[in-house]
C-alpha cells in the first residue's frame, strides 16, 4: 500500500488561521499567533506579498467560518474546564495550535492531539523548524485508521475512559464513512456525564470547498443533516446539544462591523453536545 502522505487540506486551514492573524484587524475573532510559525518560509514569503486571493469574498467567508469553529469549539472547552473537565483530546488535529498557546486555565488539561502518522510528523518537523516547543501537558496520539480504530488507539494512549474528557472533532466528519463518524458520537457517548464534544458537519458536498478537497486527494464521504444529527444525539443519550446558529454566531464573534470587512459567515455548521447521566 502506498504511503499516506501529510494533509494538504490540513495545511491550507492553517494558512488561513495565518492569514487571520497577519492581515485581519483586531480583535481577531481566533488569537492564533502560532498558526504564522506553522506555515514554512516560502509559504510566509508568498503570503507577505498579500496575495489577491486573501481579499476574495469566497475566502474571506471561508477563513470566518474557520476561526469561528475553532473559536467555539475554544470556549465550549473553557466551559468544560470550568466545570471539571481535565482532558481535552482532538481529532484530526492537523495543525491545530491550542497546546502551543494554551491560556492559563487549560494548564490542568491533559491535551491528546490524535492525527494520522504521516500529518503528525510533519507538524512536529515544522514546529521544530520554527523553534516552538511541544508543552508537558500534551501526548501525540498517532492514529492510522486504516490499521485501527479510533478507540483502539485511544485505548493505547494515556487517556482515561473513566474521566470526563472534551472531544474537539472540526472539519473531520466530512472525511469519514457514516459508519466512523458514528463511532465518534458513539465514542464520546460512553465517556462519563459531563464529557462533551464539539464538531462540524457539512449537509452538502457541493461546493468549491468540497470540489478543492477531493482535488487535494481527500473527498468529502459523508454529509449530515441538523435534524438527523439531533436525533441521533439524543437517541445516543448527549442531555444538551448546541447548533451554533448565524444569528449567535454574530452576537457572539461580530457584535460590531470590523474593519477588515470580515462578517458573519451565512452559515455555519458547528455544534456541541455534552454527554447525560444515561449515555453509553
Amino acid at each position: 500500500m502506498e504511503a499516506r502522505t501529510p494533509s494538504r487540506t490540513a495545511l491550507g486551514v492553517v494558512a488561513h488561521r495565518a492569514v487571520h492573524q497577519i492581515f485581519d484587524a483586531p480583535p481577531k475573532i481566533l488569537g492564533d499567533p502560532i498558526a504564522p510559525s506553522l506555515l514554512s518560509e516560502a509559504e510566509r514569503a508568498a503570503l507577505a506579498e498579500r496575495p489577491a486571493w486573501i481579499d476574495e469574498p469566497a475566502t474571506r467567508r471561508m477563513r470566518a467560518r474557520l476561526v469561528v469553529r475553532s473559536r467555539f469549539s475554544e470556549d465550549r472547552l473553557a466551559a468544560a474546564v470550568a466545570r471539571g473537565v481535565d482532558q481535552y483530546v482532538i481529532l484530526g488535529a492537523g495543525y491545530d495550535s491550542f497546546a502551543y498557546r494554551q491560556p492559563a486555565w487549560a494548564r490542568g488539561l491533559q491535551i491528546f492531539e490524535v492525527d494520522h502518522p504521516a500529518t503528525q510528523a510533519e507538524k512536529q518537523a515544522r514546529l521544530a523548524a520554527a523553534g516552538v516547543a511541544a508543552p508537558d501537558n500534551l501526548v501525540f496520539a498517532p492514529i492510522d485508521f486504516e490499521a485501527t480504530s479510533l478507540a483502539a488507539g485511544l485505548r493505547a494512549s494515556a487517556l482515561d475512559f473513566d474521566r470526563p474528557a472534551f472531544f474537539s472533532c472540526l472539519g473531520v466528519l466530512v472525511y469519514l464513512t457514516a459508519e466512523a463518524g458514528d463511532a465518534v458520537f458513539q465514542l464520546v457517548a460512553g465517556f462519563p456525564a459531563g464529557s462533551e464534544v464539539a464538531f462540524s458537519f457539512s449537509p452538502s458536498g457541493d461546493s468549491d470547498v468540497a470540489a478543492r478537497a477531493a482535488a487535494a486527494g481527500e473527498p468529502w464521504l459523508t454529509h449530515h443533516q441538523r435534524s438527523d444529527l439531533a436525533a441521533r444525539l439524543a437517541e445516543l443519550g448527549y442531555a444538551e446539544v448546541e447548533f451554533l446558529t448565524p444569528v449567535e454566531t454574530g452576537r457572539l464573534y461580530f457584535p460590531r462591523p470590523r474593519s477588515d470587512g470580515l462578517q458573519a459567515p451565512p452559515r455555519t455548521f458547528v455544534a456541541a453536545a455534552i454527554v447525560g447521566d444515561n449515555a453509553g
